[in-house]
């Protein structure tokens, strides 16, 4: 299948204005393929040729203003259109479509729970052509609408209002049909079909619904009265900061199965995976998370639908907005005030990581860097998220959210229903600030990697002076927090600091040298921080002692970023987590400092001979958050507890006690999740058999069940659960996107490198065997949880680079395998140091 260039979407745009598309579905011809029938109306400004993509199970009919074209001329995925006179066209297709089981197109799901089916589309970046044929390019917008056939049974969600309009004669299958939309990019059309379970409200005299499959009925009920007011809440406050009205003609949220990304901001039906549609307990942190996605896409609606960008070089003015304004809208308008943190914990770290890899990117590449579609789905990373929405916050520290929201304001006004680059925005800034944000933009997003910032503090005649060193380029003004420590051991903050680095002022202070002094203090810049040598010393022995779990936020942070930069000892981090973590009371520092001790520091850059000292330290750390927890006073920081002491248990005592008793001693009883959970760790220690996990399966056989039991089996150290689990990853392709991670999830471990040590070199022309039958979902997947990373040993690291030179690899197989290798790499350096 030929990748759509820049310059062939660009004289396609000069050639072509869209103006409609009618799609037909027929839902009901089998549980392989669908039928797909479309007109699309669209007028030719000059005579020339051109293309529609589709890619089809088999093309039946194509007419161009009523005369047949031959289906044979179908290339690939591109049905070749000669002869255009100026003027009006209408071209029809007929095709049979293929479902999907890998999250693209159009994906079918039938759910073990009770035997129902769903649809949904994802037609991103170039997966429309899955389902109708399309002029797939964002800057070629259209109006869209919808008829389908779906089985009588079934609710058909659509981008507009979908209304039943009857029954087929002849087997009573429902037919819909949809409102037309505003005008909208190819990749934002949107169609959901099943049995639905259904909440509905009316806001802002719109219709509001969340959705998701029946078995997840009662689950999505629970919760519907926060969903929806964190969606409408969310709804008002962007009414307040915008002056564009909301666009669409309803707001419909459907959680859908076995979806690949977290969400995705179709126009008026956002499609979010349905893990967050809780059936066993979670900390508040993970409700947050929830809230922000909600948040996310919502602000989609502006950043993405109503202005779309041209090409995917500018994919930041959808994914660093809707970030930036998630996080910012939900600590204004909700319940949920420490987003920042969060995103400090979990998110900025992703960005920092991406952004020191040799795949790394400027947060706005340059045209020439995104030269086509298959680039262009690589960029969707760290660095356009988290770093984009790190710099959105620094642009507003330093220019003011007034003028910010006046410079979105404008933007909006001017690209309306149209598509806009970073020029265009840079452009609507600075009509409303006399800031030089030209320069601020072509400092901030069109450079990589993150600076780092390093303070210099001498002491003085009655005071202490200081300088921050910068290693990078761009200006920061950031704020420096000065603690002392009390006679209880608190640290103080003493003073806040207002910088801009960098500086020729050296800043004098009378009195002592702080005890702790914090660069970036309440986190506005993206970089990385260092602390001075004693500020070193009072954040390792008092870290929980800092008021502000933003501030810890950072120094965490800090120490991180030592650690995998060799300045830090790993088992210095742990100590310090043993110490501070029983005390620290913010969920999402809990959360983020025990995920990065558990998947980082006790799995990659502790050697082996060491690992079990490192488990001990998380696990004694733990026990410490049981044992506060006991009363019931926490259950948040309980759970998030109860978790990390499964998945770094090394003897199956405990847990196996706690399985059989259904309960953690003193509580939480096990819930599903958390019972999978246990199963895992005990498949891995090799303390249960397949029989127990097919009996753990007949209590549970929900699609999440069907997972756990996928990882459980393929985590059992025995040479024949390995063999069959390789069989399943990379020989059977029937394995949907989910149950291939599942299974990808319990191959390798740890404790089995000798069992699997063989299987290490296979990996490599398997995985790229597997990306170019499956495509580019699957080979994401292969790349990201089926790579052998506990080995992080010269062999693998060589193996991976010969890989990297084979001409049959699919780029996105190549840029996670890239990404990968960096991080065997610093693994390997870690280990060194």
């Amino acid at each position: 299948m030929s990748a759509l260039t820049r310059t062939e979407a660009q004289l396609r745009a000069q050639l072509l204005d869209v103006h409609h598309y009618v799609v037909s579905l027929d839902l009901t011809t089998g549980d392989e393929t669908f039928d797909s029938a479309t007109a699309i109306r669209f007028t030719a400004r000059a005579a020339g040729d051109t293309f529609v993509e589709i890619k089809p199970d088999e093309l039946l009919t194509a007419t161009l203003d009523g005369n047949p074209l031959d289906p044979a001329t179908l290339d690939g995925n591109r049905l070749p259109l000669t002869g255009l006179t100026p003027g009006p066209h209408e071209l029809s297709i007929g095709a049979r479509m293929r479902y999907s089981r890998t999250g693209e197109g159009l994906h079918r799901f039938t759910d073990p729970a009770d035997g129902e089916t769903y649809v949904y589309s994802q037609m991103f970046m170039d997966d429309v052509q899955r389902v109708f044929p399309a002029f797939d390019q964002p800057d070629l917008k259209a109006v869209f609408e919808f008829t389908v056939t779906a089985p009588a049974h079934w609710t058909v969600l659509t981008n507009g209002i979908a209304t039943r309009t009857g029954d087929r004669e002849e087997d009573g299958a429902g037919l819909w049909q949809s409102a037309p939309t505003p005008v909208i990019s190819t990749y934002l059309a949107a169609v959901a079909a099943g049995p639905w379970h259904s909440v509905t409200t009316t806001h802002a005299g719109l219709p509001f619904g969340i959705h998701c499959r029946k078995s997840l009925a009662p689950h999505l009920d629970a919760d519907a009265d926060e969903i929806l007011s964190v969606t409408t809440a969310c709804y008002d406050r962007y009414h307040e900061k915008f002056t564009e009205p909301y666009p669409f003609d309803s707001y419909d949220q459907a959680f859908v199965p076995e979806f690949n990304a977290g969400a995705m901001e179709n126009p008026g039906l956002v499609t979010f995976r349905d893990e967050f549609v809780f059936r066993s307990a979670v900390t508040d942190t993970e409700r947050q998370r929830r809230a922000m996605v909600i948040a996310h896409e919502m602000a989609h609606m502006w950043f993405g639908d109503l202005v779309t960008l041209a090409w995917f070089d500018d994919i930041w003015l959808n994914e660093s907005f809707a970030e930036y304004m998630g996080y910012q809208t939900l600590t204004e308008a909700t319940r949920f005030t420490g987003t920042w943190t969060e995103f400090g914990m979990e998110r900025k770290p992703w960005g920092y990581a991406a952004d020191q890899r040799p795949s790394t990117h400027p947060v706005a590449p340059g045209p020439d860097d995104v030269p086509d579609t298959a680039s262009a789905l690589l960029n969707f990373d760290g660095i356009s998220y988290a770093k984009g929405a790190s710099a959105l916050r620094q642009l507003v520290a330093w220019l003011g959210e007034k003028d910010f929201l006046a410079g979105i304001n404008t933007h909006f006004t001017r690209h309306k229903f149209a598509n806009a680059s970073l020029a265009d925005f840079v452009d609507s800034l600075a009509a409303n600030t006399d800031r030089d944000v030209h320069t601020w933009a072509e400092t901030w997003l069109r450079t990589t990697g993150p600076d780092t910032l390093t303070p210099r503090i001498q002491d003085g005649a009655g005071g202490w002076t200081l300088t921050v060193d910068r290693h990078g380029s761009r200006p920061h003004r950031i704020q420096a927090g000065t603690y002392t420590r009390t006679a209880d051991g608190t640290l103080e903050r003493a003073a806040l600091l207002d910088l801009d680095v960098p500086t020729d002022e050296v800043l004098s202070a009378a009195g002592p040298r702080p005890d702790l002094l914090v660069l970036n203090d309440g986190d506005l810049t993206y970089a990385k921080i260092r602390l001075d040598e004693t500020s070193l010393e009072t954040a390792l022995r008092g870290l929980s002692r800092i008021p502000d779990p933003l501030t810890r936020t950072v120094v965490w942070g800090s120490l991180r970023d030592m650690v995998r930069d060799g300045e830090l000892d790993p088992f210095d981090y742990l100590r310090t987590l043993d110490a501070h973590i029983p005390e620290e009371s913010d969920l999402a520092v809990v959360q983020g400092v025990l995920g990065f001790a558990r998947t980082q520091i006790a799995d990659r850059y502790t050697a082996p001979a060491d690992r079990d000292t490192a488990l001990g330290l998380i696990t004694s750390a733990t026990r410490d958050l049981l044992r506060r927890t006991e009363d019931g006073s926490d259950p948040g920081l309980r759970l998030a507890a109860v978790r990390t002491f499964i998945d770094s248990a090394t003897q199956p005592d405990t847990l196996a006690a706690w399985l059989a008793d259904g309960t953690v001693t003193g509580g939480p009883e096990l819930d599903p999740e958390l019972r999978w959970r246990i199963l895992a760790r005990l498949s891995v220690l090799g303390a249960v058999d397949g029989a127990a996990i097919d009996a753990a399966l007949a209590e549970d056989p929900s699609a999440t069940g069907q997972q756990g039991a996928a990882r459980c089996h393929a985590s059992l150290p025995t040479p024949e659960a390995k063999a069959a689990a390789w069989q399943r990853l990379f020989h059977d392709d029937t394995l949907s996107n989910y149950l291939f991670t599942a299974t990808a999830h319990g191959f390798w471990q740890p404790e089995q490198a000798d069992l699997v040590r063989d299987y290490v070199p296979r990996y490599y022309p398997e995985a790229v065997a597997l990306a170019t039958r499956r495509g580019p979902a699957i080979g994401e997947a292969a790349g990201r949880w089926a790579f052998p990373a506990h080995a992080v040993d010269p062999a693998n690291l060589e193996a991976g680079h010969a890989c990297l030179e084979d001409p049959e690899i699919i780029p996105m197989l190549r840029r996670v395998l890239v990404d990968q290798l960096d991080d065997l790499a610093r693994a390997l350096r870690v280990r060194g140091a």
